[in-house]
C-alpha cells in the first residue's frame, strides 16, 4: 500500500496538522520538527498527489498572459490559444487573465509586469522585449515567488522560470540552409525582414541566419535588417522600396509577422525578379503563398503548444513540482507547398 498522511505523522510523532503544514510549506513549526516529517517523507517514499489535493481544496490558479496588442497572424492565433485554453479552465481549474500591451514598448511592458505582480496571480507568461527595465521587473517578480515564463521570445540577463518557445538561433540556422540551397547558382543581395532588434527571438534569428550564409553561402551577400514593426502596411512599404531600390535582390529571409504586407509586395513583382522566400509562421496568408509559389518554406512554431506549455509550467512551479523537459520543448516544424497539413 502507498504510505499516507497518517504514516508520516506516526512515523515523525506529530499530528496531521502539523504534516499538512510541512507538506504544504506553511509557517509555524520548527525547523528540527520539519526535519522530523522530511525524513518521514523520505523513509516511506511518499509521494503526494498534489492534483488530488488542489482538487480537493477546489483550489484555482489564477494566470496571466501578457501579449502584444499588434494584430499580426501569428499573435492573433496565440489569441486563439489562449481562449481555447479558457474553455478547458474548469477541467484544468485555471482562470486566464488577457492583458495586451503596445508591441515592443519596453516601459509598457514592465509597468504591465509590475501591475500584474501586484495581483499576486498564481503565475505571469508574457512576450518579452530584450530591455533592462523589462529585466528589472522580471527579477522583482521572481523574487517576490511569483512564477514567471517567457512566452515566444525570451529575456537576456534575468531570472524567469521558464521559455516556452522554439530555439530561435537553430531557426536562423534552417533558414539560411534552406535559402542557400533554394538559390543555389545564383549571387546577388540577400534582404531581411525582421519586428523589431529589441525582442530576442528576431535578433537571435538574424545573428544565426547571418553566420551561415556567411560561411556556407559567400555568394548571397546579406543586406542590413529591415525593421517592419510586424505592420502588415509598414512591411509593404518598406519591402516595396527596397525591390524599387536594387535590381540584385535575389532572396528575401522574413523572420518575423507582417506577412500580409510582404506577400503583397511580393505580388508586384515580376515573375523574372521575384526572389527565394523564406518564412515564418504558417499562417492563412504564407500558407496561401506557398501554394502560388511566393514563398518557397515555412518555418513554424505552435502557438498552442507554447500556451499549453506556459499553463503546466506555472502550475508545476506554483505547487513546487518539477518541470518534464522533454514534454515542453517546442519543435521547429518546416513546411513546403508539398507538405502542408
Amino acid at each position: 500500500m502507498k504510505p499516507t498522511v497518517h504514516d508520516i505523522a506516526s512515523r515523525a510523532g506529530v499530528s496531521l496538522a502539523t504534516v499538512d503544514r510541512v507538506l504544504n510549506r506553511r509557517p509555524g513549526v520548527s525547523a528540527r520538527t520539519r526535519e522530523k516529517v522530511d525524513l518521514a517523507v523520505s523513509e516511506l517514499g511518499f509521494v503526494r498527489d498534489v492534483a488530488a489535493a488542489n482538487l480537493a481544496k477546489g483550489r484555482t490558479y489564477p494566470l496571466t498572459f501578457i501579449i502584444p496588442s499588434n494584430d499580426n497572424s501569428f499573435m492573433c492565433g496565440l489569441r486563439l490559444s489562449l481562449d481555447e485554453a479558457r474553455e478547458r479552465a474548469g477541467v484544468e481549474r485555471i482562470a486566464i487573465r488577457l492583458i495586451d500591451v503596445p508591441a515592443f514598448d519596453a516601459d509598457a511592458l514592465a509597468k504591465a509586469l509590475r501591475d500584474a505582480a501586484a495581483e499576486q496571480p498564481a503565475g505571469i507568461a508574457f512576450v518579452a522585449v530584450d530591455a533592462p527595465e523589462v529585466a528589472a521587473a522580471a527579477s522583482e517578480i521572481v523574487s517576490a515567488g511569483i512564477p514567471l515564463v517567457t512566452l515566444v521570445s525570451d529575456l537576456s540577463g534575468a531570472e524567469r522560470d521558464h521559455y516556452a518557445g522554439i530555439d530561435n538561433a537553430a531557426a536562423g540556422r534552417t533558414a539560411a540552409s534552406l535559402l542557400g540551397r533554394f538559390a543555389a547558382g545564383r549571387n546577388g543581395k540577400v534582404a531581411v525582414l525582421a519586428g523589431s532588434m529589441l525582442v530576442r527571438d528576431h535578433r537571435e534569428r538574424c545573428e544565426a541566419f547571418a553566420s551561415v550564409m556567411a560561411q556556407d553561402f559567400p555568394g548571397l551577400a546579406v543586406l542590413p535588417v529591415i525593421e517592419g514593426r510586424d505592420d502588415p502596411v509598414v512591411v509593404e512599404r518598406k519591402v516595396s522600396a527596397i525591390f524599387s531600390d536594387r535590381s540584385d535582390i535575389v532572396a528575401l529571409y522574413s523572420l518575423g509577422a507582417g506577412n500580409r504586407g510582404l506577400v503583397k509586395a511580393l505580388e508586384r513583382q515580376p515573375a523574372e525578379r521575384r526572389p527565394v522566400v523564406i518564412a515564418h509562421e504558417l499562417t492563412e496568408t504564407t500558407r496561401g503563398a506557398l501554394q502560388s509559389g511566393l514563398i518557397d518554406a515555412v518555418l513554424n512554431q505552435d502557438a498552442g503548444h507554447e500556451v499549453r506549455s506556459a499553463i503546466r509550467v506555472l502550475k508545476a512551479k506554483a505547487d513546487g513540482l518539477p518541470v518534464v523537459a522533454a514534454q515542453e520543448r517546442i519543435r521547429i516544424d518546416i513546411f513546403l507547398k508539398d507538405n502542408l497539413p
